[in-house]
């Protein structure tokens, strides 16, 4: 049997920087790092650990002697228990600071590369209401408060719909307002649970797999356009109509009112059919003159405004002149390969999931691009000799992977064609770092480039430009 470790308490633990994955550094007086989850730079506390390894604690301040002064009130009344926005209590100017800094550091000390001057860190004009995409889940037991626990009073109102509680499955935070997508997301939440319990509309339990409704899904665009998406466990005609009908009466903004029935143990939806109740069955996004239609399976950039950003430093990286034949891994819609298209020669793309090239082809199609191909298929199997010999040897390659970064044998395909420059977009620059290393013989980085898309977390996306040696 495993020995139940005791928890040491720290006293007077200054917290000197801010590490990865959103958590604040401090040192125990032996000179272990303690990772922290309720500290911000700058202050000065007493820490109870709640985890011991051999060169590091985890653990929570207990106490707080003094205050950063990079410290401001967090906007959002769930800050704390929600997990959402950990980073709300830290101004903005100095979460840009530590995610330029993580940046910089994940590619020296993993990459062991060595850079050009980075560039500042292209930050979000908007700070809240950015997202364009929110999903909510339904459960019929939701997180009770310390107040509530304590409280002699019985909890009747069980009801729940927002966000997981991190690192708890079935646990549901009831939202009241949140600051992350602009109006109506917070009124059409509202609304439907409120609909929902008026009309005993039965929301979803995990452990039991039962209930009516199990997740709410609201997109938005810059056009003004909304899609709600409500998922169903249970196949009810007369009750989904109730609902879907009030949603379409309250709100006639919403421009796609879809649903799908969901009786999988788990709440993904790429395997499920969607089906639309009323207007289409997708919305459109702008951007340049470009159209990209959107329907609920589809993959867009969730910071429309942010997105252009990263697009346009993407575009600059390519340096395209015209005469260039380009290869855009992990397309997605297309958006970065359409964004390009009218700079280039001729622009293949790759992907692996089916709905997302059929988007590809289909905004390719409506936005008169004839330059543009698209592939669908497992990047480690597609991209490969043969493909190189069908379509191309292509002098940029633009790549932008999935948080855990390009396969080795994807790698290893880009070393063997050698494109003269490869422009690496990645939501984790850690993984980012490790990939760059296995192309430090060939390409020599010329450009960094930090943007931020999520304000408020500690999440950052990089660009970097190689020129091959």
């Amino acid at each position: 049997m495993r020995k139940k470790q005791r928890r040491q308490v720290f006293e007077k633990v200054a917290v000197i920087d801010a590490g990865a994955k959103g958590k604040t550094v401090g040192k125990a007086p032996d000179g272990r790092v303690i990772f922290l989850t309720n500290t911000v730079p700058g202050d000065v506390v007493d820490v109870m650990t709640t985890k011991k390894r051999k060169s590091y604690f985890e653990g929570v301040a207990t106490h707080f002697h003094s205050l950063s002064n990079k410290r401001v009130e967090p906007e959002c009344q769930h800050f704390g228990v929600c997990g959402g926005c950990k980073w709300q209590d830290m101004g903005y100017e100095h979460q840009l600071f530590y995610k330029q800094k993580e940046v910089e550091n994940n590619l020296r000390r993993i990459g062991h590369l060595e850079l050009p001057e980075v560039s500042p860190i292209i930050g979000s004009e908007k700070q809240y209401f950015y997202r364009n995409k929110m999903e909510f889940s339904f459960s019929d037991s939701r997180w009770l408060t310390l107040d509530e626990i304590r409280s002699d009073k019985a909890v009747t109102d069980k009801a729940a719909l927002g966000f997981h509680i991190p690192g708890m499955w079935d646990k549901i935070l009831d939202i009241k307002k949140c600051h992350l997508q602009q109006d109506p997301s917070n009124a059409i939440r509202l609304e439907t649970r409120n609909f929902a319990i008026d009309n005993d509309l039965s929301f979803f339990n995990p452990r039991h797999q039962h209930g009516l409704l199990r997740t709410l899904m609201i997109r938005t665009t810059s056009t003004g356009e909304i899609m709600v998406m409500v998922q169903f466990f249970e196949d009810d005609t007369a009750k989904r109509d109730i609902l879907l009908n009030h949603l379409q009466e309250k709100f006639p903004e919403i421009t796609s009112l879809v649903y799908v029935i969901n009786q999988k143990a788990n709440d993904t939806i790429y395997d499920q059919e969607i089906i639309c109740h009323s207007g289409r069955d997708h919305i459109f996004e702008e951007m340049e003159g470009l159209r990209f239609k959107i329907n609920a399976k589809s993959f867009y950039q969730t910071n429309s405004d942010q997105a252009y950003e990263l697009y346009k430093v993407t575009r600059d990286f390519a340096g395209l002149n015209g005469d260039e034949l380009v290869y855009d891994l992990y397309t997605g819609t297309g958006t970065i390969a359409q964004f390009i298209a009218k700079k280039a020669k001729k622009v293949v793309g790759i992907e692996s999931v089916p709905e997302a090239i059929a988007d590809a082809k289909a905004n390719a199609e409506n936005n008169g691009i004839r330059n543009a191909e698209f592939f669908v298929g497992d990047m480690k199997n597609v991209f490969n000799a043969d493909f190189i010999q069908a379509n191309g040897t292509p002098d940029v390659l633009i790549t932008d992977p999935p948080r855990e970064g390009m396969h080795k044998n994807v790698v290893q395909q880009i070393l063997d064609i050698c494109p003269k420059k490869v422009v690496y977009v990645s939501c984790n620059s850690a993984t980012q770092a490790r990939d760059l290393e296995l192309m430090a013989a060939f390409y020599t980085v010329t450009k960094v480039q930090p943007v931020d898309m999520f304000p408020q977390t500690h999440h950052v996306e990089n660009v970097v430009l190689l020129e091959r040696r």
